[in-house]
């Protein structure tokens, strides 16, 4: 370019400036000018303000993030085998050597084993000097940091003094992972490849081996125990948050029981809900609820495998909820009946058999695979109650005849039959879990408790008559280790009954004095027995802990 060309750009360059200066000042003069540099400036100093708010949410955000990182990155985040040499080298090609290692403590020797094949005689060749590495530095970082948690409104829940102010940066740590379990509890029967708990192993060393147990075999230890066998005379228990707390049912508790693995209750209604909740005496937070809507429910069961719910009602029919495919099958009428209702029925324990109150004294038999009808029993009088015993071989079932029956499912015929002492008609039947007891309870509210095989050898006298309850007999159940049957009556305030069956004593401080325990429907205990529901006409679910046993 010339030179001439150039001094031509420069002129022009000159003469905007100059425009543009006038203009300037025309506009200072003006009267509309102050007020346009008064709303810019007020503009800029908005957006001035809302970056700073941004940046400050950006650091409040990440300072969070990092936290989260440091403490409960191991938990959610695992180091995957191969990124560490990476993040390593990454890390070092950005803020330069982060150590080096210092051999000036051992003299300029290399404190690395080493072998010299010229250095040793031939009786010490194959010796070779090893020398205990010193750490480099201690890391107190946690030691020298402190927190103050009085000053931060969302800390300050971590206070264990009301003037508590500054911690350590252990203590911190500590304390924010004692609120995160606390908030977050361990839901063990969500983990489908838990393993059970080896005998003597505690909790910790079991989740240190990485073994996680089905929902459906899953059996933690939740409750405290005594090693000593039960005692008569005072039960020692403590009452919990409701079962069923988070949703109460709008109808009456027509059924309550434990899954096999002690974590997972259900609880069925006249409101047609069938509700499932993850028991740990604090929350007992609600899992899945299902409303059948044809079919309020008078019964409803675990297979003892786990791996069901039949549900039923006084209707033709019943119904399955498959729990693994969380699917619901409505089965019925059955093939060659005429039952106008199907809302009384037991299961094997082996998970075999389902066995239905028919009409007319008939006891109907169907496969808990199949769901088809695979026999049927004859009393002579109307049936009323049923129970399985001897691992589901055998069947017990009494009526309106007064007497009780014992079957033998693998011939289909009646091995034994005998009166009840002082029963008119038997409503409720249950055994305990070796079948080495039963137990029979009457429209008068008399509970008979017999030992099976005298009664088989022909002992009509029972062990023990119990007479506490003056209404109509509703639910029983032993224990698992049949150190307890529990007796209720819905027809009555109050109307339930622990006895210490060693002794056969009932409890004296059971339900107690201030008791709110209400026409109690139906009861259930847990399988280590740690835990004990009682339904109510209410529709509450009331949950205690029995401190004798260890396992829920």
């Amino acid at each position: 370019m010339s030179l001439i060309s150039q001094n031509a750009l420069q002129k022009r360059r000159l003469e905007k400036n100059r425009v543009a200066d006038d203009d300037s000042d025309e506009g200072i003069g003006s009267p509309v000018a102050p007020d346009a540099e008064v709303e810019k400036e007020a503009k800029r100093s908005k957006k001035r303000k809302a970056k700073a708010l941004e940046a400050k949410e950006n650091q409040d955000a990440e300072e969070m993030r990092q936290l989260e990182s440091s403490l409960f990155g191991a938990i959610y985040a695992p180091l995957e085998f191969g990124t560490e040499v990476g993040a390593a080298a990454a890390a070092r090609d950005q803020d330069g050597a982060l150590f080096f290692v210092d051999r000036s403590a051992g003299d300029g020797e290399d404190e690395l084993p080493v072998y010299d094949e010229g250095s040793g005689t031939e009786g010490d060749e194959d010796e070779m000097v090893n020398k205990v590495r010193k750490p480099a530095w201690e890391d107190d970082e946690e030691e020298r940091t402190e927190v103050d948690i009085a000053k931060v409104s969302r800390l300050r829940k971590l206070r264990k003094e009301a003037d508590e102010r500054v911690i350590s940066g252990r203590d911190y740590e500590a304390r924010l992972r004692g609120h995160h379990a606390k908030l977050n509890p361990f839901t063990g029967w969500a983990d489908m490849d838990r393993k059970p708990p080896l005998p003597g192993v505690s909790d910790d060393e079991s989740d240190d081996e990485g073994g996680v147990d089905n929902i459906l075999r899953n059996n933690d230890e939740l409750v405290v125990k005594g090693t000593a066998k039960l005692l008569p005379g005072m039960l020692d228990f403590s009452s919990l948050v409701d079962a069923n707390s988070q949703e109460p049912s709008r109808g009456i508790i027509t059924s309550v029981q434990f899954h096999r693995n002690g974590q997972l209750m259900l609880v069925a209604s006249l409101d047609k809900c069938l509700k499932f909740f993850q028991i740990d005496g604090k929350r007992n937070p609600k899992i899945q609820s299902i409303y059948i809507e044809d079919c309020p429910i008078r019964k409803a069961s675990f297979l003892p495998d786990g791996s069901e719910v039949i549900l039923s009602g006084r209707r033709k029919f019943f119904y399955s909820f498959d729990l693994v495919k969380a699917a619901v099958s409505k089965i019925g009428p059955l093939t060659g009946r005429d039952e106008k209702s199907l809302e009384t029925f037991e299961i094997s324990p082996d998970s075999r058999t389902i066995a239905f109150v028919g009409n007319e004294g008939y006891i109907l038999l169907l496969s808990s695979k199949t769901k088809q009808l695979i026999g049927t029993l004859k009393m002579n009088g109307n049936v009323r109650s049923l129970a399985f015993a001897d691992g589901g071989n055998e069947l017990l079932s009494s009526g309106g005849d007064g007497h009780v029956y014992h079957w033998d499912l693998r011939t289909r015929k009646c091995i034994h039959k005998a009166t009840d002492e002082g029963s008119l008609a038997g409503l409720s039947l249950c055994t305990s879990q070796d079948s080495s007891y039963f137990a029979t309870g009457s429209s008068s509210g008399i509970v008979n408790v017999y030992k099976r095989d005298e009664f088989l050898g022909g002992k009509r006298k029972p062990l023990k008559t119990i007479e506490n309850l003056t209404t109509e007999m509703g639910q029983m159940k032993f224990n698992h280790d049949a150190q307890i049957l529990a007796i209720s009556s819905g027809k009555e305030k109050n109307g339930m009954r622990l006895v210490h069956v060693p002794s056969f004593t009932v409890y004296q401080n059971w339900p107690g004095p201030r008791s709110s325990l209400r026409y109690p429907s139906c009861l259930d205990f847990s399988p280590g027995s740690g835990f004990l529901s009682v339904g109510q006409s209410n529709g509450k679910v009331l949950l205690y802990k029995l401190h004798h046993y260890q396992n829920a």
